[in-house]
């Protein structure tokens, strides 16, 4: 089984067990924490910095990290393939060749989320009533499953919709010019909105949160996961009715203590002792 076949059977299988059918898929990182069960952060990073997976081998956990960015649809293909990484079991893999050459696991990664994110069968579904595929045709793909162009020309070659010199020919064209030449601009600029932003993993976020009302880490623990100010995420907090809880210090009622008895007669018998030597060690020498 080749590497396109078996990312082909994962992406089906995963959508299959998460019972995510044919259609669009929304908030990739709300999704992958959901159904894998995997935190995920958008971080900042280099430029030249995508994505990764990494697993505490001790304690099972799996991580996955990817980077800010004013490219969506580039974002989501990270995230899908750095879940492909996850599924497989693969992150550790590390083949240590030419990074010019895609190995066998990197591109069953990247088959996986092409598939994930625009299967074929929905895919045909989306355009059955379509005539004519044309520019129009891949823009409306590209808007409607929040993938790259290069990703909807693949899986309109492979769904017997456009030859392979149409497929070469599409793959040149960005997210940003469709979105202009076709009119949903301004969705495309929301988009980059939200992906240049920086995300929390929410299940670690969530329990920081918890910590904070009750009163056991501080707000700039929150503040610091957020990539925000600390005013900002007071302000947040109390806005959501979240505050420290005040534990009250509990204080006893001097009546209520019990009665301490010291016996002092063995100290007493110490410095009197001690008073004796010292005496004995001031006396004049008898001549």
């Amino acid at each position: 089984m080749n590497a396109e076949v078996e990312g082909r059977a994962a992406a089906e299988k995963f959508r299959q067990d998460h019972r995510l059918g044919q259609q669009p898929l929304g908030d990739l990182v709300a999704l992958i924490e959901q159904s894998a069960k995997v935190d995920v952060a958008v971080l900042d990073v280099g430029p030249d910095e995508h994505g990764l997976t990494m697993c505490d081998p001790q304690r099972g956990t799996v991580f996955i990290g990817v980077a800010r960015t004013r490219h969506p649809m580039r974002q989501r293909s990270t995230l899908a393939h750095e879940l492909a990484h996850v599924v497989f079991g693969d992150w550790a893999d590390n083949t240590g060749g030419d990074w010019s050459t895609p190995s066998p696991t990197e591109s069953r990664a990247n088959a996986f989320a092409r598939h994930l994110l625009l299967p074929v069968k929905g895919l045909k579904t989306f355009v059955a009533d379509v005539a004519e595929t044309n520019l129009a045709t891949l823009s409306a793909i590209v808007q409607r499953f929040l993938v790259s162009p290069q990703i909807a020309a693949i899986a309109l070659e492979q769904a017997g919709r456009i030859n392979a010199d149409t497929k070469r020919e599409w793959m040149s064209a960005t997210a940003p010019q469709l979105a202009v030449r076709f009119g949903w601009s301004d969705q495309y600029h929301a988009l980059q909105a939200d992906s240049d932003q920086r995300r929390a993993p929410q299940r670690l976020l969530a329990r920081a949160i918890q910590g904070y009302a009750e009163g056991v880490i501080s707000v700039q623990a929150i503040a610091t996961l957020r990539g925000i100010t600390p005013e900002q995420a007071t302000t947040e907090l109390r806005e959501a009715g979240i505050s420290p809880a005040q534990h009250p210090v509990p204080w006893t009622d001097p009546g209520e203590l019990p009665e301490v008895r010291v016996d002092l007669d063995a100290l007493d018998d110490a410095l009197n002792a001690m008073d004796e030597s010292l005496e004995t060690a001031t006396e004049p020498n008898a001549r």
